[in-house]
């Protein structure tokens, strides 16, 4: 099968039928498409039996008006290309869905929200490899079609309908969007008739991803002790083990939720938890009493209890470390990037949301009271657990994730733990949009859903 990029053009129905293509003569001989023959061409999940006339010193394909408007394609564009010559296929692309959960048409600057400039990046970045994108949300799969109404952009948003991609990432932000009927049943009809990959198909729980890699004698390292939280007599355990330990809603995120519980030197405990306003510090004379505090909120969220962590400090302020890790153009797991997250003033949790902040790898390590030998060894050792954990969610939970954002940590001896594995890294808008500057996690995505598409 030859693989090839290939530029597009729309000409006027009149010119052409949409059952005939005009293909460059440079083209048809690079894909070894044989003159004046009847090929299938391919587009997600559209097929269109068409005749080929070849055009001489030219390497674009020309289509009808027609057949660009059930594609989506604009007047000029470059597609990747290749040809089987077994199956007579000219495929093009790939098509990218993204299934986002909401859209906001009357405001069209912000129009999904937080992610609005990443959706311009993702769609710069398809451009500039031959890839083509649009973005839907659970309400275009409540009708059973073989299109989809998505938005797609070309010098403003425009809803148009299009056919099934040949991947789609999953970017719901809700796990009542993602179980609804419609997307459960959308999602296998599209696996089993078109053969849709769908990545990050799943969010994950907590106590699920620390069960899941305790199977592997490898991970166990990198493993705090963790239950999912069952009543007082856990809670009495873990105390009695550990200074002491965190509970964490399983499926929290942005740091809600969480509650640090440590022992007084009175004999009591004190109970952290987390608020918009910072942290909310009260104390008891005994387990007991806490438990009967926090034991309301156990009824509604299920959490998970974690042995607590003396962690690296910067100023008295916890770090940890955020690892974004993708597939490549070959499949492969990569570590894109790690950045370091110091917490914010009044906070015992370093996520963004509750005033933290951001630096490298090398300048949170440079300033920490780490050993010398602890802070060269680190350098290389994060992105190797990080890889690690990957793969072990991989194995072990049986869904399809291309890329994962792993929380972890440094103790206060340069040993590495993991806190956290997010199946929907955050892409919000907190950078400004570039048109020139395509960051590298947007291009690995795309060069991802290239090799799934086999494209």
């Amino acid at each position: 099968m030859s693989q090839y990029k290939i530029p597009v053009q729309t000409v006027h129905t009149g010119i052409l039928q949409d059952n005939t293509v005009m293909l460059g003569e440079r083209s048809m001989k690079k894909l070894k498409i044989p003159a004046h023959s009847t090929i299938q061409l391919a587009f997600g999940s559209l097929r269109q039996e068409v005749t080929v006339i070849p055009v001489p010193k030219s390497d674009s394909l020309r289509v009808s008006e027609g057949l660009a408007r059930r594609t989506g394609w604009k007047r000029r564009q470059s597609l990747g290309a290749s040809y089987s010559s077994g199956s007579r296929t000219l495929r093009l692309g790939p098509l990218i869905g993204v299934l986002v959960s909401r859209d906001h048409p009357d405001n069209p600057d912000r129009l999904f929200g937080q992610i609005t400039l990443f959706c311009r990046e993702l769609t710069n970045a398809c451009r500039a490899q031959g890839a083509c994108v649009y973005f839907f949300t659970p309400e275009a799969l409540e009708m059973r079609s073989s299109s989809i109404q998505g938005w797609v952009y070309d010098e403003g948003w425009r809803k148009q309908s299009l056919p099934v991609a040949d991947v789609i990432n999953n970017r719901l932000t809700s796990r009542k969007a993602e179980n609804k009927t419609s997307v459960q049943h959308f999602l296998a009809e599209v696996k089993s008739r078109y053969g849709t990959h769908f990545f990050n198909e799943k969010f994950l729980d907590k106590t699920e991803v620390f069960e899941a890699l305790a199977q592997d004698a490898a991970l166990q390292r990198y493993l705090p002790e963790s239950h999912a939280f069952s009543g007082f007599a856990v809670l009495k355990k873990m105390c009695s083990h550990y200074p002491s330990v965190f509970l964490k809603p399983v499926r929290g995120s942005l740091g809600k939720g969480i509650l640090r519980i440590s022992r007084e030197d009175g004999g009591g405990y004190r109970l952290l938890s987390t608020t918009q306003l910072g942290t909310r510090k009260q104390s008891f004379p005994s387990l007991t009493k806490l438990f009967q505090a926090v034991a309301p909120k156990m009824k509604s969220t299920r959490y998970q209890i974690q042995q607590g962590l003396p962690l690296m400090e910067l100023g008295r302020r916890p770090v940890d470390f955020r690892a974004l890790v993708q597939k490549n153009g070959t499949g492969k797991w990569g570590v894109t990037s790690i950045v370091a997250r110091t917490a914010g003033s009044n906070h015992f949790v370093s996520n963004l949301a509750r005033g933290g902040s951001l630096s490298t790898v090398k300048e949170a390590v440079g300033k920490s009271n780490l050993s010398p030998g602890a802070k060269e060894s680190v350098q290389i050792q994060l992105p190797k657990a990080a890889l690690a954990i990957a793969r072990g969610v991989e194995t072990y939970i049986p869904a399809h994730f291309g890329e994962l954002g792993i929380d972890i940590a440094l103790d206060q001896s340069g040993r590495i733990w993991l806190l956290e594995v997010n199946s929907k890294p955050s892409k919000n808008d907190n950078t400004p949009l570039n048109d020139q500057k395509i960051r590298p996690s947007v291009k690995q995505m795309v060069l991802y859903c290239r090799y799934l598409a086999g494209l």
